[in-house]
This record gives structure tokens, sequence and C-alpha cells, in this order.
């Protein structure tokens, strides 16, 4: 088993039958783009994967899916009950070896589960099915290989089952510890997930000081720069020299600077010349330095909810950006592609991301680019 599989990751992606994809099979790399055209589905196959991770982390349906009718496939009929519903799933690697989790899920007429599949080796290690239409329950059988081969139960039918497998299976016989491992090794790829969708325009404003965590939109950059300034000099360095090569003009610093108000600007040091405010930056610049900050910071550091029972070193956080290179020009794509690359295979994180021009990444070491057709 090599380095990777030691720590648990998602190296496939299913859309059985999801919006415009049906028998669809993604596999994931340390470093895996997205590329196509707009309609080739590309952001589709981030918000499935961005939906599992919510719900491995114990999210109900409806947050994981705030639009659940817009996920189910194109001209898909609904059935004589007026059901319809979508499917998605995942292979996990790690020390339990391969584990497959499928989801189905109906969007119509009400949101539920209405059966999943967790599968190790050709073996079921737990299947729900939706038995009574009336009750908001599924009914789930997990694998024991005990005195009784099969445990039943009913669980939500609002949430990922395999989720509430570690509440649920008591770990006793060598079944029960097989089931147990699979679950916590997909729980634990799921949780490692932070999605950036860096907002420029959030970027300029001032924010508090404070201690916080980089938020989803990087509207807190000012923040989180002067804690890694404080925190990790060498990454602060490294960010600096990312910098220096994706924004114009000089670039010899990147500090948080305090207003009268006491908040706190992020700005740009020049070298002898006056500080610039990143509010004076360009989009595509700030969108550089927000995806520069991620890549070389961590989850002690990015606003995601890994499993605290589980030291870091056995995690490994991946990061989902849809529009890697929206507003960059070719040089801060090809910069920013090669950053994430080196990060990539260094282990320190996993990126999926969503490219319109994949000239980007094409040659850049260790990067994989998956081609998609509108």
């Amino acid at each position: 088993m090599n380095g990777t599989c030691d720590r648990p990751t998602v190296t496939e992606l299913r859309l059985s039958a999801f919006k415009s994809h049906r028998g669809a099979v993604f596999p994931l790399g340390p470093l895996t783009f997205l590329a196509g055209p707009s309609g080739s589905g590309k952001s589709s196959v981030l918000q499935a994967y961005e939906a599992l991770a919510r719900l491995g982390s114990g999210a109900t349906l409806a947050s994981a899916f705030p639009d659940p009718a817009g996920c189910v496939p194109e001209r898909a009929e609904a059935d004589a009950q007026g059901r319809r519903g979508f499917r998605i799933g995942c292979t996990v690697d790690g020390p339990a070896g391969p584990v497959r989790l499928d989801l189905a899920v109906q969007a119509e007429p009400e949101l539920r589960v209405v059966g999943e599949r967790l599968t190790s080796d050709g073996d079921t290690l737990l299947s729900t099915a939706l038995r009574d239409p009336g009750r908001s329950t599924v009914q789930a059988a997990w694998h024991t290989a005990g005195a009784v081969p099969v445990t039943r139960a009913p669980l939500p039918d609002d949430r990922l089952g395999t989720a509430l497998l570690p509440l649920r299976v008591a770990g006793k016989t060598e079944g029960q510890l097989r089931v147990l491992a699979a679950a916590e090794q997909v729980v634990v790829a799921l949780r490692s997930v932070f999605a950036c969708d860096p907002q420029p325009q959030r970027m300029r404003e001032p924010v508090p000081p404070g201690q916080g965590r980089l938020r989803r939109g990087c509207d807190n950059l000012a923040e989180i720069l002067s804690r890694t300034a404080e925190e990790c000099t060498i990454r602060h360095a490294r960010l600096v020299t990312a910098a220096r090569a994706g924004c114009a003009g000089p670039v010899t610093a990147l500090a948080a600077e305090e207003l009268a108000d006491g908040t706190l600007r992020a700005v740009v040091g020049r070298g002898e010349r006056t500080p610039t405010p990143v509010a004076r930056l360009g989009e595509g610049e700030l969108r550089y330095l927000a995806l520069a900050l991620v890549l070389l910071t961590g989850p002690g550091v990015l606003a995601v909810d890994t499993v605290a029972e589980i030291p870091s070193a056995l995690q490994t956080l991946t990061v989902l950006t849809d529009g890697f290179d929206r507003g960059l020009d070719r040089r801060q794509a090809r910069e920013l592609s090669a950053l994430a690359a080196e990060m990539c295979r260094r282990g320190h994180i996993r990126l999926t991301g969503t490219v319109t021009d994949a000239g980007c990444a094409r040659g850049v070491q260790g990067a994989a680019v998956v081609d998609l057709e509108p």
C-alpha cells in the first residue's frame, strides 16, 4: 500500500443520473482539472462532490441539495406515483482498500434517500431501502458476521446512513469492525473537503481582527494574512513569492494593516513605495492571491470540518474550486497550476477544479485533465 492510500481519499466520482450526466465516471487524482466549454457539466461534477462531502459531515439532504429538482437528469420522466430522483456515488481508497458508496435520492414529490449501498471487495457492508413511503425512515441492513450475520434497523431518510454507522455499530465482531473501518474511511475523506469560491468584491472590504479560518469566499483574506505571517513564516514567504509571479508590479510583502477603527485591510508591499491596498488590485489578481493562499495553508487555517478524532497526518485535505482559471490571464493560470501541482506532489493537498481553458494545466507535471463535451 502506498503512502497516498494510507490516508482516505476520494479517487472516483460517479454521476449515474445527475443533471446532464448519465453513467458518467470521473477518476480523481491528486490534481484533477475538469475542462470543457460552458454547458458541458463541469460545475455539476463539483456540485455532486460537494454535496457528498456535506452529507459525510452529517448535513441533511435539504442542506446538501438546496435545489433537488434541479439535480434530476434532464428529460427524466416521473413514475406512476410522480416520483423523480437522481443517483450519485464515489470510491474512497484508504487503509480499508477501495470502498464504494452509492446513493439514490428521490427529489420529487419529496426529498428523501431511497437507497444507499456501501461495498468493499464485492461485499455489501451497508444497504438501505425505502420500504414504507409513509414513514420518514429507510430500512437499513449492515454486515455483522457474528451469530446474526446481518443487523437490521431503521435510519433517517434525510441523512447519509454511512455517516451514522459509527453511532449504531458496536464494533464487537470482525464483521462489525470491517463495516466501521469502511464507513470511517468514507467519512474521513468526505469531511476533509474545502470548497473554495473566492469573491474579489468582498475581499476588498476591511475585516475585524481575529484568529478565524479562511472562509469559502476568502472575504476574510486580511485576517488570514495576519495569522499566517505570525504562525508560519516559511509558508508566508512562499506566498509572497507566488504573489510576485502573479501580480503586476513589484511585490516584496503581503500584510494586514490595522485601520483607525481597529479593522484590518490586506496590503501588498512594494519595497520603498507605499504599500498597495488589495482593494486596488484587479479581480484576477485577487482570485490568484486567494487561491495561492488556499494552496499554501492547510486544514488548521481553512474552514473545513475535519474529523477531530483522527490525526491530521492521516487526513488529506481536498480543495474543490469551480472556475480555477476564472478571471486569470494565461500567465497567472499557468503559475497557479504549477503551484497546485507542487503542493499536490508533496501530499499537502489534493485539488479538483474546473477550467475553461485547459491549456494552463496541460503539460504541468502531475496534473490530470478530464475533457467534457457539451
